[in-house]
């Protein structure tokens, strides 16, 4: 009933409040529905089984979030598009109680008409500014959330002030002793952005992994890379196995070799905090 409600929509388009336009479509490629922001996808959504992920880096989160202790969570989201992330934890651990933080009130009325939520999910979305929505929290979940996902783009960057020590300072407040932080990370040949944001995020959160596409990894070519972050042991136990097997094999990389990836790279401040580098549509591959 909810595929044909949004195929039946026929491209719903609208315009967003800080500029630009966002947009609903039927997948290319596989089934469900892609969010289409200026140009760039967003997210990825299949109605008839929130588990299929399909974009490369959300998969890969999505094999962090089964590594979590069993039962439902407590999670925040920055950023969450379409709510790939939050309708699979719904979908995958019932129960759950799940915050969402979006800029764009008429993208967030547009996902919940055309590809509305399940019906008794707790997931409530507010809208602002993801940084200053983080101070504007329940106080109940400082310390409490088992999960944080950072994944917030201003058209195809993540904004400045989203990537600074001071900023993942903040997020670390909400996570519950043995909490996960995951942030996605879009960075070219060189890695610079991306060696920098690793630098800050290790100097709050001491568990650092980084988990993304081998040649990503190397700096070959332009990617996402997921960076995956406690204050306590990472639950990465049977994470190689997996991410090599597929669908789309991939390499986490922890310990020693994610010291040496971030090896003189300056921690980010909001005084020399800069937008994450411009991607191409490669990245989202099918």
């Amino acid at each position: 009933m909810g595929r044909t409600r949004a195929r039946d929509a026929e491209h719903p388009v609208t315009r967003l409040d800080h500029g630009g336009t966002a947009s609903i479509t039927p997948s290319e490629f596989t089934s469900g529905f892609e969010l289409v922001v200026d140009g760039t996808p967003q997210s990825h959504v299949d109605l008839d089984d929130p588990t299929h992920l399909h974009f490369e880096y959300i998969v890969r989160m999505g094999a962090v979030i089964d590594q979590l202790p069993a039962g439902p969570l407590t999670a925040v989201h920055l950023g969450a598009g379409a709510l790939t992330i939050p309708r699979y934890i719904e979908a995958t651990r019932p129960g759950s109680r799940q915050q969402v933080i979006e800029l764009e009130a008429p993208l967030a009325a547009l996902v919940r008409e055309h590809l509305p939520l399940p019906r008794g999910a707790s997931i409530r979305i507010r809208i602002g500014d993801a940084r200053a929505g983080v101070s504007k929290l329940p106080g109940a979940l400082i310390g409490a959330c088992d999960l944080v996902v950072s994944d917030v783009y201003s058209g195809a960057q993540t904004p400045a002030h989203l990537t600074s020590v001071e900023f993942y300072r903040e997020l670390s407040t909400l996570l519950a002793p043995t909490g996960v932080l995951l942030v996605n990370v879009a960075d070219g040949p060189g890695l610079a952005f991306a060696r920098r944001q690793i630098a800050t995020v290790a100097h709050i959160l001491p568990e650092v992994a980084l988990l993304a596409d081998t040649q990503v990894l190397k700096g070959r070519r332009f990617g996402n890379l997921v960076i995956a972050a406690s204050a306590s042991p990472l639950p990465t136990e049977w994470l190689p196995r997996m991410l090599a097997a597929g669908p789309h094999p991939a390499k986490i990389a922890q310990g020693a070799e994610v010291d040496a990836f971030a090896q003189g790279a300056r921690i980010v401040t909001d005084a020399d905090a800069v937008a994450s580098p411009k991607p191409d549509a490669s990245i989202f591959l099918r």
